[in-house]
């Protein structure tokens, strides 16, 4: 029998304690120039901060389920912020990294298992699917105030641009995310209110949700659509383009030891 989460379940992982102390030591260098080459830093600033989110994004999900009725999360070690208790650790934290540093796209990422026969009510099982991308919109929200607050004064260029950076990754994660596809987060909000049938025929095609959204947007009219209204999101919070790719070339510092370095991204 599952009994409820003990202490020691829900004590913070040593792993993403490290992690969050790479991201802070590597954001304050960013901040202070620390490094000769602002770039690396960047590149472990944002990559750290990005994998903090992933694991808030499946703690999330985790906790929501727990006080949802899922006792089990508890022992499976998802409250303990460990990515590495994750089901696929691969899909939850390696590939959307690897998205990162090819694609400058927030993929989605995540698979906490969800013991769902234990829970009871369309809502909580909407809320639980829900929780994971409203973290992402809680982190866009975060890394974007200072620019819809007009915050800036004193911010180190190289940070400006890390955090622009970092907020289209949130963006793009939550609206990934929130997508009603089978196999992602926004299915799982609305598949508690669909008919019996419809959720049996669309379960054999969920693993290939994520798949379709890549095929999707390898559509340039589909690719075009879904990046502009990016941009137009992130405008309207007062993230320029110019910030995030800015962001983007410092973050691929490994390309700026070969090519020119743009004149609009200069930090000194």
């Amino acid at each position: 029998m599952t009994t409820a989460a003990t202490r020691s379940d829900r004590r913070i992982s040593p792993v993403f304690l490290g992690i969050a102390a790479v991201t802070a030591v590597s954001g304050w260098a960013v901040w202070t120039d620390f490094a000769d080459q602002a770039g690396f830093a960047v590149f472990l600033f944002v990559t750290g901060a990005w994998i903090v989110s992933l694991c808030l994004h499946e703690y999330a999900h985790a906790r929501t389920a727990l006080h949802s009725g899922d006792l089990s999360v508890g022992s499976k070690g998802y409250l303990t912020l460990n990515p590495l208790k994750y089901t696929h650790a691969l899909l939850s934290i390696v590939l959307p990294v690897l998205f990162v540093i090819m694609g400058g796209i927030g993929l989605p990422g995540g698979a906490v298992y969800i013991e769902r026969g234990r829970i009871r009510g369309r809502w909580k099982h909407s809320l639980i699917s829900a929780a994971g991308p409203l973290t992402n919109v809680a982190f866009a929200v975060v890394c974007t105030a200072p620019f819809w607050l007009d915050a800036l004064d004193g911010v180190p260029l190289a940070f400006q641009y890390a955090l622009a950076f970092l907020a289209m990754l949130q963006v793009t994660a939550a609206i990934l995310n929130f997508l009603p596809i089978p196999g992602l987060d926004g299915y799982g909000v609305i598949e508690p209110w669909l008919s019996y049938g419809v959720r049996r025929r669309v379960e054999p095609i969920a693993p290939f949700g994520l798949i379709a959204v890549f095929a999707i947007l390898w559509i340039p009219e589909a690719n075009i659509v879904f990046f502009d209204a990016i941009d137009a999101l992130l405008r309207s919070l007062g993230v320029s383009e110019v910030q995030r790719s800015c962001g983007l070339d410092l973050y691929r510092f490994w390309q700026g030891l070969f090519d020119e370095q743009n004149p609009f991204c200069a930090v000194r």
